[in-house]
């Protein structure tokens, strides 16, 4: 057994965490709550200082949990030379897509230097951060083995994909762990590593595994909604309510599972993560037909909202120009103050561009986020001819706002969830 894996089952040992997000943060959290040794390390000097002074950034990580994790020992730095006391290096670093769609891997590429650069015998090294399969064999190998280490000998390799969804209740520990290493040995020994930090850990033959299994779960999810939406937009043509057809085919206790429709995809990853396997898919000279699909309809979800928009202004003699338009939400999802690839930023772009008087009512995101997202905050007691519903934060008086308005258009069907009685919504 090495020395490395006795540390670990010990329970005395330390883990890196290189990324200070959404992921990063609540692994690090979650790591010193259940007594492991935590150092987070993030090129934001700024950023680091704030957390040091006890201020969460990442709604999944209260100031409370923070200042606890600091009195249990968490250790904060920008400095990436603190990395090298660690037993474990964990990256967590933002994965987007380039200005063509394609994976922009320079924050992965950036964190694999800087395990090369601290990296010491006896560690574990996992990714997380979101990738196309291959990514942790052709980056994170090379990288511990410029630092002159030996896989299964003084370094241990793997994948282990982060699975959080910001703002709801389950928690980092509490999300069953896929882990797959480069090789056995490595796997075996993340899987102890997990297992002391989540509640559950799956392991999987190959970190190339553990890589597509993300990317498969928000694909699915992407495929699904783009077909919610697809038949929203054919329900619509044919005069049929599709969220009563949703709830109707819900109640069959197996073989389906409700996806609904809305203004588009946002967020971290279902925008994003099924271009990671369409990128990597094209590179073997496979057409990722599903996939592509799936995304020219989930894209064009905002010119189709904003259209609907249009044709219900239309319908009372106003055209979207000149309208004084009030867009409810501006985050990807609702209760969240995220507006990351939001779709409702997306449409009221589109209707500000035909000439729309918009302002913009965010309670969770708050106006100053209204403001940097260039829109202007709503006008309390203000009059709109349409109010629209993107995002449907709980915190929202739907009713008071079928009062302030001539039309409301609930893109996300609000009104229905929570049975309020306003004869002026349009439901798209």
């Amino acid at each position: 057994m090495s020395e490395l894996e006795q540390r670990i089952e010990s329970g005395d040992w330390t883990i890196g965490v290189i990324g200070l997000g959404y992921v990063g943060l609540p692994l690090a959290v979650a790591a010193t709550k259940a007594g492991i040794g935590a150092i987070g390390y993030d090129i934001d000097v700024e950023y680091v200082d704030r957390l040091r002074r006890g201020f969460s950034s990442i709604e999944d990580v209260t100031d409370e949990d923070l200042q606890a994790a600091s009195t249990a020992g968490f250790r904060l730095t920008h400095d990436a030379a603190d990395l090298s006391d660690a037993d474990m290096l964990v990256v967590c670093v933002p994965s987007p897509l380039g200005a063509h769609r394609e994976p922009d891997m320079s924050y992965i590429r950036s964190a694999a230097d800087t395990v090369t650069k601290v990296i010491t015998p006896q560690t574990l090294v996992s990714l997380e951060s979101t990738t196309y399969p291959g990514t942790t064999h052709d980056i994170m190998i090379p990288a511990v083995t410029a630092a002159g280490l030996e896989l299964d000998h003084d370094v241990w390799v793997a994948f282990s994909p982060e699975r959080v969804s910001p703002g709801d209740v389950m928690k980092t520990a509490d999300i069953p762990k896929v882990v797959g290493g480069v090789t056995p040995d490595s796997t075996r020994i993340a899987a102890k590593a997990y297992d002391q930090l989540v509640s559950s850990v799956h392991p999987v033959s190959d970190a190339a595994i553990a890589e597509m299994a993300k990317l498969l779960e928000n694909t699915y999810r992407a495929v699904n909604i783009a077909l919610a939406n697809e038949m929203a937009q054919m329900a619509h043509e044919l005069d049929v309510d599709i969220w009563e057809v949703i709830d109707a085919a819900a109640t069959k206790p197996f073989g389906f599972q409700a996806f609904y429709p809305g203004p588009g995809v946002g967020g971290h990853c279902i925008p994003l993560d099924p271009q990671f396997l369409a990128w990597r898919a094209r590179e073997k000279r496979f057409a990722p037909r599903f996939i592509d699909l799936a995304e020219q309809v989930n894209l064009h979800m905002p010119t189709y909202t904003a259209n609907r928009i249009g044709e219900a202004l239309n319908d009372r003699g106003l055209s979207v120009r000149g309208a004084r338009i009030l867009g409810l939400g501006i985050a990807y999802k609702p209760n969240i103050a995220d507006d990351r690839e939001s779709a409702s930023i997306e449409v009221l772009r589109i209707l500000d561009g035909r000439g729309a008087h918009l302002e913009v009512l965010d309670p969770v995101v708050g106006d100053e986020g209204v403001t940097a997202a260039g829109f202007v905050p709503a006008t309390p007691g203000s009059r709109y001819d349409v109010a629209v519903v993107l995002t449907d934060h709980d915190v929202l008086d739907l009713a008071d706002i079928a009062k302030q308005a001539d039309l409301v258009f609930d893109a996300r069907a609000a009104y229905r969830k929570r049975a309020i009685d306003a004869d002026n919504v349009v439901v798209m």
